[in-house]
């Protein structure tokens, strides 16, 4: 057979069969009811045996809108003649052999589970997606609805550090930022991240009074920052108890706190304990680590450990 698409003139003159559709719409619109999960639940519970769908609600199945009316829908649920709970859903139900979505409720078999949503897959049978679960007690002569609904959602668009939508479509916007390989979420007043690893980052600095033993590094996962300081020795000639000394570390911009500074210890040769500031963005040593208030003098060979696994939010 012959390569083809639709619509085109070259296909049955742009008149498309509701097979044809459904393969062209079902990726336009995800599944699901128009809205979110603080909206009123669409099924509750009505009179008797019987739940009611509200009024006003459109969804999509297949690439099919469902809208259910101006006036509430009420189904009926059937009797549980047996001594068991029984659980029926409500669904939304495309129908092959019509065409027609509607909501249906599907029972279920007492003592057994919710019932399987059905999903025919083809150009026969039916294509369901769930509104609500319901519980029908043995005998009894009301039944309770705990919503299930199937909201349409957004769907995950490629973008850059600089090309973030803007305005996003919706608070639950999902986009990958290529550039720094960050998966981002639109919560309705900003872009919080909800995936990114570094990888392994280097942060030694070059400083001439000290010399590196052992290299820092840190690693960045969904935004936190870990930190393994290495180890140093004095190269540039002793330092009085009372003075402070940069340490050959700075953390990229990326990974600094925005306006926080961090505070850890380091043991020093002989057995003494001086503090560690890793200085926010916020500071005029934005990224600089410092060893500080330490009750020694620092002699030339002396070594510095400082403690590892430090740990920030960014």
């Amino acid at each position: 057979m012959a390569q083809d698409s639709w619509p085109s003139p070259s296909h049955n003159a742009r008149a498309l069969t509701d097979v044809e559709y459904e393969l062209l719409a079902a990726r336009f619109s995800d599944d699901g009811v128009y809205g979110a999960p603080s909206d009123t639940s669409v099924v509750s519970a009505g009179a008797g045996l019987s739940v009611d769908v509200r009024a006003g609600v459109y969804a999509s199945v297949r690439g099919h809108v469902w809208y259910s009316g101006t006036s509430v829908t009420n189904l009926t649920v059937a009797a549980n003649a047996t001594t068991s709970l029984r659980y029926d859903r409500v669904v939304l139900r495309l129908d092959r052999s019509t065409w027609n979505v509607t909501a249906v409720v599907k029972t279920g078999t007492a003592g057994a589970g919710v019932p399987d949503l059905t999903r025919d897959t083809g150009s026969t049978g039916v294509w369901e997606i769930p509104l609500a679960t319901v519980s029908v007690a043995a005998s009894a002569t009301g039944v309770g609805v705990a919503a299930k609904e199937l909201y349409v959602g957004t769907r995950v668009r490629p973008c850059t550090s600089i090309s973030l939508p803007d305005p996003p479509t919706a608070p639950g916007e999902l986009v990958f930022q290529a550039t720094d390989e960050k998966l981002m979420l639109w919560t309705g007043s900003l872009w919080k991240t909800v995936y990114h690893y570094s990888g392994i980052v280097a942060c030694d600095a070059t400083l001439s009074a000290w010399t590196i033993s052992t290299s820092s590094v840190l690693e960045e996962r969904n935004g936190l920052v870990s930190l393994r300081m290495g180890s140093f020795y004095r190269a540039g000639g002793s330092f009085a108890a009372g003075t402070e000394s940069r340490l050959p570390v700075l953390i990229p911009s990326a990974y600094r706190h925005a306006s926080r500074d961090q505070y850890g210890l380091a043991y020093i040769s002989g057995g003494a304990v001086g503090r560690v500031i890793i200085y926010s963005s916020a500071s005029e040593r934005a990224g600089q680590v410092w060893l500080t208030n330490k009750s020694v003098e620092i002699d030339t060979g002396d070594f510095v450990l400082p403690m590892s696994g430090m740990s920030w939010v960014i």
